[in-house]
């Protein structure tokens, strides 16, 4: 073997070193909860430390907000003042998210939930309007699922069923991959996280800053377990099935320029046939996250929807895509 392919070879090994060592250390990282957001709150709970905003009137008929995967409580306030006139308002990180905390385990959609709960359970609310966007919507279903007495009723937003007809997209796919994928969000510029981040959104929509800040503040695991974590859920019934089980009343929003779930049509259709009087409404202006892009309609349907009122996709009184 010649000189040069020797040092080849040592550089090669040297590299291949320095990514197992990058890999074991971003695999090992974990923090604390912190405060995030104005008014946000720290609780010591038993399924781990999480964020917690709490707005509006006290007596107000409780509304529970869940955030997406890579998302935090930020993603909902362009619809938080709307929903706080008159109603309670929680929003809570998820474990891995946000101000929550970022353990190396326990990012099972169960936990996840028992967590909101548990939440729940601290700040006194019961029989809420839950809603859930993307891994959010998986949540708030488990949630009642196991919790049944913590909600009223459930909204999801840009949830599939199941994950058959999904992709986050070649750039979050990458960051899946071991070792690869470690090494990626060791090195991640702000500009790679924009472009991963725009099949959240319809195509051109600006995304804020804060969202990138948002996936920043995540650790690898966080990253690497959540969404499997949703997958292994979902694959053991899929959220259809187990809303139909739950027997309460459900309301699905979808928007119509969806990029990460395939046929945001038939996917809605899916949920009808499923679940005997299920809402379903689609927003011609959105992407994957109506919560930002369109906040007003989305508001309007979710209180429309907690008043019992039939909507229309720009949240005033119409009948039902049904």
């Amino acid at each position: 073997m010649g000189r040069g392919w020797k040092i080849t070879l040592g550089v090669a090994l040297v590299l291949v070193c320095l990514l197992a060592v990058n890999a074991f250390v971003v695999d090992g990282e974990t923090k604390r909860a912190g405060v995030t957001v104005p008014d946000g709150r720290i609780l010591d709970l038993p399924a781990g430390e999480a964020q917690v905003v709490d707005r509006g009137p006290r007596d107000g008929e409780p509304i529970v907000l869940i955030h997406c995967f890579t998302c935090a409580i930020d993603w909902w306030d362009r619809m938080m003042p709307a929903l706080e006139r008159e109603h309670r308002v929680v929003a809570v990180d998820l474990l891995g998210h946000g101000g929550s905390e970022k353990p190396g385990s326990g990012y099972e959609i169960p936990n996840q939930a028992d967590l909101v709960a548990q939440a729940l359970q601290r700040l006194g609310v019961r029989e809420a309007e839950v809603v859930g966007h993307s891994l959010g919507g998986t949540v708030a279903v488990a949630l009642a699922e196991r919790h049944p007495d913590a909600v009223d009723r459930v909204v999801i937003v840009d949830t599939a069923p199941d994950h058959s007809r999904s992709s986050l997209g070649l750039i979050a796919g990458l960051a899946f991959q071991p070792v690869i994928g470690e090494f990626f969000w060791t090195i991640k510029p702000d500009f790679a996280v924009r472009d991963g981040m725009q099949v959240a959104f319809a195509p051109d929509f600006e995304i804020p800053n804060d969202f990138i800040e948002d996936v920043n503040r995540m650790t690898f695991t966080a990253y690497d377990d959540s969404p499997v974590a949703s997958e292994d859920f979902v694959n053991e019934a899929p959220l259809d099935e187990r809303m139909r089980e739950t027997g309460l009343p459900l309301m699905v929003i979808m928007g119509a320029e969806e990029q990460i779930i395939e046929d945001p049509a038939e996917t809605l259709a899916e949920y009808e046939r499923g679940v005997p009087g299920a809402r379903t409404v689609l927003i011609p202006d959105a992407g994957h996250s109506p919560n930002v892009e369109t906040p007003d309609r989305t508001a309007g349907l979710v209180l429309a929807f907690g008043a019992k009122r039939e909507v229309g996709d720009d949240g005033g009184p119409a009948p039902s895509r049904k």
